[in-house]
């Protein structure tokens, strides 16, 4: 049994896709981010207020490479664990990645009353998202094996056509 890893920027769906791919498939689901609070017993943004981000991503880093281990998974990741090398690599190696695409613009919708986002906290969050998405898109199809654009599409729409491009790269 092969691991599914969702990758994407934050609003993109990774978890509530994760879940329900999870469920079509009758794999476990893990979420990189819960499953660094539960290891932690503190939430993403107490970690990001304390540790930086630098500390952040020194935890999701040994998170990916012991979670990537597993077998038959669906795993949804945080939206810049494709900002380390050995996340990448991990990823890459050991699942097939699906790049869970979505515009800015979707992204503002999905995200703008969610107080848990570290990154968006700020004056201008349309600005940090364009500046994210610049850096980490072209390091999201550099590990996807599978692309799927879910800007206006249910999450069902969006699981249903995960599954049609498995079953296509099976055969």
């Amino acid at each position: 049994m092969r691991n599914v890893f969702l990758v994407g920027p934050m609003g993109a769906g990774k978890s509530t896709i994760g879940r329900l791919l999870a469920k079509e498939l009758k794999y476990p689901f893990k979420d990189s981010d819960r499953e660094i609070e539960a290891r932690t017993g503190a939430d993403i943004p107490w970690i990001f207020d304390v540790e930086g981000e630098e500390g952040f991503r020194q935890r999701e880093e040994a998170m990916i490479a012991e979670l990537v281990l597993e077998s038959g998974i669906v795993l949804a990741t945080g939206g810049g664990v494709v900002m380390r090398e050995a996340n990448r690599q991990a990823l890459a190696a050991n699942g097939l990645v699906v790049y869970l695409r979505t515009s800015v613009d979707q992204q503002l919708q999905r995200t703008s009353k969610d107080r848990q986002r570290p990154l968006l906290l700020n004056a201008d969050p349309e600005r940090v998202l364009r500046d994210l998405m610049a850096k980490r898109d072209p390091l999201y199809r550099e590990i996807a094996d599978i692309i799927i654009d879910t800007d206006q599409r249910g999450p069902k729409v969006v699981v249903n056509t995960v599954v049609a491009r498995l079953l296509e790269s099976d055969s």
